[in-house]
């Protein structure tokens, strides 16, 4: 929860610069760049959280990945490697995506599967999203094969799981309750 909040608070501060140097399309571009290439490089993730690796390797390596990215992002992931906040980047990425989306009187739906989305099932997906919420709705997908297959959809702060290691898991639980 507290690394939530800390993820929020610098997405927040993120898009009022960028609403003041009129980059939000930018900045926005680069956080889906950023969040996209953590769900595509769970290595990455993992060399960012990993404690032992030096914080100026970290800044090194990332301004070395992302160096096609705005000054303001750079700057960004400067600021988080300096505060030892540089696990969060992804969070801050996925906040500053919602925040950017309820600005513009958008909706972000995160759907997690275990392959990645076919065209036709997005777009039905965001046809009923849609219809569900009145607004328009982008989808960002996340790709995690523990999920086994199903999806999780979340949207702001409801979830649905759909996926089979949750019910798996809820199989499991009946299962061990009737023994």
């Amino acid at each position: 929860m507290i690394r939530s909040r800390a993820a929020i608070r610098y997405a927040k501060a993120l898009l009022d610069l960028s609403a003041e140097q009129n980059s939000l399309e930018q900045t926005d571009s680069d956080m889906r760049h950023i969040s996209q290439s953590m769900a595509e490089n769970p290595e990455l993730l993992q060399l960012l959280k990993n404690p032992i690796v030096n914080r100026d390797v970290k800044k090194e390596g990332l301004l070395a990945f992302y160096g096609e990215l705005s000054p303001l992002t750079l700057d960004l992931i400067g600021l988080l490697v300096d505060n030892k906040r540089i696990d969060l980047l992804d969070e801050v990425a996925l906040q500053f995506m919602i925040l950017y989306e309820k600005l513009k009187q958008e909706d972000v739906a995160t759907v997690t599967t275990a392959v990645p989305l076919d065209k036709v099932l997005e777009e039905k997906l965001l046809k009923k999203l849609k219809k569900l919420t009145g607004n328009t709705v982008s989808l960002e997908n996340i790709i995690d094969e523990s999920i086994l297959g199903g999806f999780i959809l979340q949207m702001g702060d409801i979830q649905y799981n759909a996926s089979i290691a949750n019910s798996m898991q809820n199989i499991r639980k009946e299962f061990n309750k009737s023994i």
